[in-house]
């Protein structure tokens, strides 16, 4: 092969695009499909079985978000919210936002966070070093997060789902959903499709509602930015264009917070502990400036106490990044090829967009009010059950799905061109050939660069891989014939064949990128999660055994700081039986792994015997308190209330077992 570059045939004459509906799409299979919402900070699952209206399943507490955190700090990954407990104690070993590391080098990734990141000979995926013996990627890190909510669809279905649909950022490239494809076989689950996520709320939204015409999905998470255009008409939701940014969301205004406390606080170099307790309370103030003027912030790591935050400071510091947001906005209508007046509304989806700055921005920029009755957080999981449901075999009368690319595919030509084969906002699935030709008489193969991304010269775009044909005839200039065929499946994920036309040599690539795991890797993982079945789940055990104790000697260690010495409520006696316990049950604790779970129960059985005299007083005494001049009726109905708060703290943050 004297040269790899290849240079374009009469490229417009010889381009031939194929249908969408003549392109093979995911059969239907009957069963249960479930849907999931892969979010940045939270996550959520939904079914929508036999044609019915979709709905959330719930953890054991009743609540639909699992938030998107993993910690590694004991023997087993721990997910959601007992996760979030360690953040502090273990700042390196506890993942949150991973979907923002999801299909990206550590060289990609640029922010500041509070974790060691490292690689393993030449790839270019990034790893997280938890301190373990191994190191974990987004990809498995991602992977934790999902079994947590295929657990939930089993033990609502009471059996296997037949498949997931995952929503994905529309702006997320090939890279990052090949990697979210990896989590979720990693899983254990079978990946009807990747769904684009303002498609799936489009979805819900339009089933819900009845609506028709065009409408402007505004997707603003924690971790990525979507917009997209569609039109709603007799069932058919057809994605117009399509633009964002799946490295802006609302972990940037946190960020944008830290940096600032950072400030006052004059630290140039943070430590985990400080970035990981600096990002939970800027999230924290943030959240609650959505409805208050002013917040008070305290980051003991740092040094800070009561430093006052006021919405007004926040929006001149976010207000850089959501503009950023309406830039793609309108460049969004611009493709579309419509203007903002012709919109029969928009409508808000992600967390982020409860911030009181984005939606006057977005009034603003599509000149009229946000829709605001529907639940940004649950309706991408919503419209993702729905998909599942029509791929499990369901009927729902008149329902079309027709999503686009969000970035444009080709090859790199000669002086390093990019020829686009399929552009951005083509309609998926597609196929389109395109015909090449040789350069030079000696040259007898190819190597096709294959690319992606909007910029003109391939150094500017994203490389997907790498395929070579070989045995092209020795022809003069521009004579050989090379027939590239782009095909794309409903997951937007590329399949390349090179054909040379007159001997009929062809060579084929799935487009892998580099920054997933590889098949090998993958099945090593899935052998190794069913071959360790029992030991994980012992593990596990120890490890909620340990956080159920842990949580009853901090609210048994609460009350005694509270009572202090007050005459009658605890005697000294009395006071050394529960220390006595207290510190036979963190001497316990300590023993981490060593410890076994039916020890740590026995601990936390004892504790709470030894105690339960003394919290009975301090109710009562909290109850008298409160009861003076009521009635006998409404001191019973406080008691039965109270009854009730105490059952839900007897089972509360209950862990959800992966199986």
């Amino acid at each position: 092969m004297s040269n790899p570059k290849i240079s374009v045939a009469d490229s417009g004459a010889l381009m031939q695009i194929g249908e969408p509906e003549r392109i093979k799409t995911p059969s239907r299979e009957p069963g249960f499909g479930i849907g999931i919402d892969l979010g940045t900070t939270h996550s959520l699952v939904a079914i929508a079985p036999m044609g019915a209206a979709p709905r959330v399943l719930l953890d054991g507490e009743g609540d639909p978000l699992l938030p998107s955190v993993v910690s590694y700090a004991g023997p087993v990954p721990v997910i959601g919210k007992l996760a979030q407990l360690d953040r502090l104690a273990h700042p390196t070993a506890v993942i949150a936002s991973v979907k923002r590391f999801m299909g990206r080098s550590g060289e990609d990734i640029g922010f500041r966070h509070p974790y060691t990141l490292s690689r393993e000979r030449d790839e270019k995926i990034a790893r997280f070093d938890v301190g373990q013996i191994r190191s974990r990627t987004p990809v498995e890190v991602s992977a934790d997060i999902l079994r947590v909510l295929r657990s939930r669809a089993v033990r609502e279905l009471g059996s296997e789902p037949t498949g997931a649909v995952i929503t994905v950022p529309a702006y997320f490239d090939d890279a990052q959903r090949q990697a979210t494809k990896d989590a979720g076989k990693l899983a254990g689950l079978r990946v009807f499709r990747l769904l684009a996520e303002p498609t799936a709320a489009a979805l819900a939204y339009g089933l819900d509602t009845g609506s028709q015409g065009y409408f402007g999905i505004y997707d603003l998470g924690g971790g990525t930015f979507d917009v997209s255009i569609l039109r709603l008409r007799d069932g058919v939701f057809q994605v117009l264009a399509t633009g964002g940014d799946s490295a802006l969301g609302g972990d940037d205004f946190d960020r944008a917070l830290v940096a600032q406390l950072l400030d006052v606080a004059q630290i140039e170099d943070p430590t985990p502990e400080q970035l990981q307790e600096l990002e939970m309370r800027a999230r924290a103030a943030k959240e609650a400036l959505t409805d208050a003027e002013d917040v008070a912030i305290t980051v003991e790591s740092c040094g800070l106490r009561d430093h006052r935050v006021t919405r007004s400071g926040l929006n001149e510091l976010i207000t850089p990044l959501v503009r950023r947001s309406m830039a793609a906005c309108r460049k969004v209508l611009k493709d579309a090829k419509l203007a903002a007046r012709e919109l029969q509304g928009i409508v808000l989806v992600g967390g982020s967009t409860r911030v009181p700055l984005v939606r006057e921005l977005v009034e603003e920029t599509f000149r009229r009010s946000p829709l605001a009755d529907i639940d940004p957080d649950r309706v991408v999981a919503h419209g993702a059950a729905i998909s599942a449901d029509l791929l499990s075999g369901s009927e729902r009368d008149g329902v079309a799905l027709l999503d686009v690319v969000p970035l444009s595919l080709g090859l790199e030509t000669m002086g390093g061109i990019v020829e686009k084969i399929i552009p951005r906002n083509s309609t998926i699935p597609i196929s389109a050939r395109q015909v090449f030709t040789n350069y030079s008489e000696k040259q007898t193969g190819m190597t096709l660069h294959i690319v992606q991304g909007e910029r003109e010269l391939a150094d500017d775009c994203r490389g997907l891989a790498r395929l070579e044909l070989s045995g092209i005839p020795q022809l003069p200039p521009s004579m050989a014939r090379v027939e590239v065929t782009f095909q794309l499946d409903a997951d937007a994920l590329l399949t390349v064949t090179a054909r040379e036309l007159m001997t009929g040599r062809k060579q084929s690539v799935e487009v892998k990128p580099t920054y997933g795991l590889g098949e090998d890797e993958i099945d090593r993982l899935i052998s190794e999660s069913m071959e360790c079945a029992q030991e994980d789940f012992d593990a596990r055990d120890r490890a909620e055994s340990r956080v159920e104790l842990g949580r009853v000697v901090l609210a048994v260690r609460t009350a005694i700081e509270e009572v202090g010495n007050l005459d009658g409520l605890l005697s000294a006696a009395e006071r050394g039986r529960i220390g006595t316990e207290l510190e036979s049950a963190e001497v316990l604790m300590s023993l981490a792994g060593a410890a076994r779970s039916s020890e740590l129960h026995t601990a936390r059985e004892r504790l709470e015997s030894v105690s339960a005299k003394f919290a009975q007083r301090r109710m009562e005494r909290a109850l008298n308190a409160g009861m003076g001049g009521k009635t006998l009726a409404e001191i019973e109905q406080v008691l039965a209330a109270d009854e009730v708060n105490l059952d839900q703290k007897r089972g509360g943050h209950e862990a959800e077992r992966i199986d």
